[in-house]
């Protein structure tokens, strides 16, 4: 898969462009590879798509603060053209938006060539919900199930907001959803299409409304929804269920529903990255004689060799018992680790057996340290 190109190259424009520069250098390249001007000519597609993508994104405040903190690896599952990209269709309607909201009419941009638009087909609204994960959880992925309240479609009417079934076409637009004006303009007269205020853009009226719905085609209740959570995900993420958003008022298409991540606080470990940090303490004996301790995994207790002499600082690696490690298109390329960061324990309270013993081993040549031993010391502890 060819690596994605940086959104801001694509439109050529500053990382500090405001929304307007943005929105104008879309248009600039959207006239520039329209299909209708460069028929036949599929490299000129692939980048009238690239711009529209770039759009999408550093058009949505929240969408272009994850892309500039994180690059492509934040917009994984964030909803828009990175988790799976957008129909010509889509991308169509969202041009004539563009453009229609400027005052031109697409036909007489591309000289009649534009690509009409029928009726309106209403969207739902996304649903936005967090899932609390383990670092259990998310080391191997899961299925999570939650209950959401949401528009669902009316089931007395089927979602078509009327009571018979019985919708007629629009006398206003005579069914297309669309109403054209002619406006005066700095290129002389043009026409302006807007959504038909009759219909609201459908094309079709309802006489006798549903009593449960009230004609919207829509309820608001309950669902269930299962949610597969993939291994490696991170706080902060958000994932796209499709379709499992608000029902779309009469028969339109649903929209999505936004899972943002959210880590729970584990007791042993610290994630850094697919790598997981652990604190071990060890007592003094061990640490000067060696021998075996247990710690903890994501999988269940180990036991590790503690070496004689182990001094604080030391970081020891258990390689491959850390997170799934996942790149930005959510693809598993290997498994982070364990890092065991060793601290000594140093009583601070001790018995007159204790002191005694401690005492006689004070002016022992090998408990004094030397100056190789002070060198080496504060450069494992401090990294100085």
């Amino acid at each position: 898969m060819a690596e994605k190109r940086d959104y801001y190259e694509v439109l050529g424009v500053e990382k500090n462009a405001s929304a307007e520069e943005i929105k104008k250098a879309y248009r600039k390249k959207a006239i520039q590879y329209h299909p209708d001007k460069n028929p036949g000519d599929k490299e000129a597609e692939e980048k009238f798509k690239e711009a529209a993508e770039a759009y999408e994104v550093l058009s949505d405040p929240q969408k272009r603060q994850r892309y500039d903190q994180f690059g492509m690896a934040g917009m994984q599952g964030a909803g828009g053209f990175s988790g799976g990209g957008m129909s010509m269709e889509d991308i169509f309607s969202h041009f004539g938006d563009i453009f229609e909201g400027a005052g031109f009419d697409l036909g007489d941009l591309f000289g009649g060539g534009g690509r009409s638009r029928g009726p309106r087909v209403r969207r739902g609204s996304d649903m936005r919900v967090k899932v609390h994960l383990t670092l259990e959880e998310i080391a191997t992925g899961c299925e999570k199930k939650i209950k959401v309240r949401k528009l669902v479609q009316c089931k007395d009417c089927n979602g078509t907001g009327s009571a018979d079934g019985r919708t007629e076409t629009c006398p206003t637009c005579k069914g297309s959803g669309r109403t054209v004006r002619q406006q005066r303009g700095i290129f002389g007269m043009m026409q302006v299409q807007s959504e038909c205020e009759t219909c609201g853009g459908e094309g079709t009226v309802i006489k006798n409304r549903c009593p449960k719905c009230g004609g919207q085609g829509v309820i608001r209740d309950e669902e269930i929804i299962s949610i597969t959570i993939p291994a490696g995900v991170a706080g902060g993420m958000q994932l796209t269920v499709p379709g499992k958003g608000n029902a779309a008022p009469r028969g339109g298409v649903n929209g999505d529903l936004l899972v943002l991540i959210e880590e729970e606080e584990h007791k042993d470990f610290v994630r850094q990255d697919s790598d997981l940090i652990y604190n071990l303490l060890l007592d003094m004996p061990t640490a000067v004689l060696g021998g075996q301790v247990q710690i903890p995994t994501l999988t269940g207790d180990v036991k590790i060799t503690i070496t004689p002499g182990t001094q604080p600082g030391k970081v020891l690696r258990m390689r491959g018992k850390g997170l799934p490690r996942i790149d930005q298109y959510g693809r598993n390329y290997g498994t982070g680790d364990l890092l065991i960061n060793v601290g000594v324990y140093i009583p601070e309270k001790l018995s007159k057996d204790e002191r005694k013993l401690i005492e006689q081993l004070q002016n022992s040549p090998n408990i004094a340290p030397g100056s190789a031993d002070k060198k080496n010391f504060f450069k494992n502890l401090f990294g100085i």
